[in-house]
C-alpha cells in the first residue's frame, strides 16, 4: 500500500505540473546551483522539463563562488547555496526571503581511491588516527566541505599535524584528481559528492560527534520574470516524490 501510494504521487505531481506546462507557455529559467546538489539536479531537472516544457539551464560552482558571482550581478532565477549565504543574499535585497527553503543536506565524508583499503572511522579516536596516519589528504579549500574540515582538526587538536601534509583543492573536481591519481591517499567532500567519482569511493563517512552536516538552500533572485516557473522547479526539487533520488544521491531531507 505504501509503495502504491509513493507511485500514485509521483504520478499526481507530474500530471499537475504538465498541466500547467501545456496551459502556459514555456519558460526558461536560470538556476546558480552548489555543487553539492549537483548529482540531484541532475537527474530532477531533465525531469522537470519534460513534465512542464519549461527549459532549465544550471550553472555549478562552490557555493561562495556563486554568491560572488551574484554579488557581481550574474543573472539567475533560482540559487541554491549553503543558508549563510544565502540569507546574506536575502539581508542585501537579492533573493526574496519568502522563497526560501531547504531542499536537503548531506554529511561529510572521507574519499579513497577505488579498491584501497578502507580507512577505520568507527570512532572519533579512530577517526582522529586515521587522518594522522593518511600520506596526504585534499579538500576544496573554499568549499563548506573544506571550511568544516578545517574547523574538525582544529577541535581534535591535530590541525598543524594534518596541514603539513594537507593538499588544499580549489574544486571538488580537483579533490577527486588527487585521488584518482595517487596524489593523496584521503580526501573530504560531501558524501553527494564523493559518489559520482569515477576511480574513487566512500571510504567512510565522518563519525556522529565530529559530522558536518551541510545544508542546501533554494532562494528566488527578487529580479526573476520567470517567477512562476522558477518556483515550481523549486517546488519539484522538494516533492516528496522525489525523497528517493535524494537519498541516492547521499542526501537527506
Amino acid at each position: 500500500m505504501k509503495t502504491f501510494h509513493i507511485i500514485t504521487t509521483r504520478f499526481a505531481f507530474a500530471a499537475a505540473l504538465l498541466l500547467y506546462g501545456t496551459a502556459a507557455h514555456a519558460e526558461e529559467i536560470r538556476v546558480l546551483s552548489s555543487v553539492g546538489i549537483k548529482t540531484v539536479v541532475d537527474e530532477l531537472a531533465p525531469q522537470f522539463e519534460r513534465a512542464t516544457k519549461h527549459k532549465v539551464t544550471v550553472v555549478f560552482d562552490l557555493a561562495s563562488a556563486l554568491k560572488t558571482k551574484i554579488e557581481g550581478g550574474e543573472p539567475f532565477d533560482v540559487a541554491i547555496l549553503t543558508p549563510p549565504l544565502l540569507d546574506d543574499l536575502i539581508a542585501k535585497g537579492t533573493v526574496a526571503s519568502v522563497t526560501r527553503s531547504v531542499v536537503a543536506r548531506v554529511g561529510l565524508g572521507l574519499m579513497i581511491r577505488a579498491g584501497a583499503r578502507k580507512p577505520d572511522v568507527s570512532t572519533v579516536e579512530a577517526f582522529k588516527r586515521t587522518l594522522l596516519d593518511a600520506r596526504s589528504i585534499s579538500y576544496a579549500s573554499a568549499g563548506a566541505s573544506g571550511v568544516a574540515f578545517l574547523a574538525t582538526i582544529e577541535r581534535l587538536g591535530i590541525a598543524a599535524a594534518i596541514k603539513a601534509k594537507a593538499k588544499p583543492a580549489a574544486s571538488g573536481d580537483e579533490v577527486g584528481a588527487n585521488i584518482t591519481s595517487g596524489a593523496s591517499d584521503l580526501a573530504v567532500l560531501p558524501i553527494s559528492e564523493i559518489l559520482p567519482i569515477r576511480g574513487a569511493e566512500l571510504g567512510g563517512v565522518f563519525p556522529a560527534d565530529v559530522q558536518t552536516v551541510v545544508v542546501m538552500a533554494a532562494g528566488l533572485s527578487t529580479r526573476s520574470t520567470q517567477s512562476t516557473a522558477a518556483r515550481d522547479f523549486v517546488a519539484f526539487l522538494m516533492s516528496p516524490a522525489n525523497s528517493g533520488v535524494v537519498r541516492a544521491k547521499g542526501m537527506e531531507r
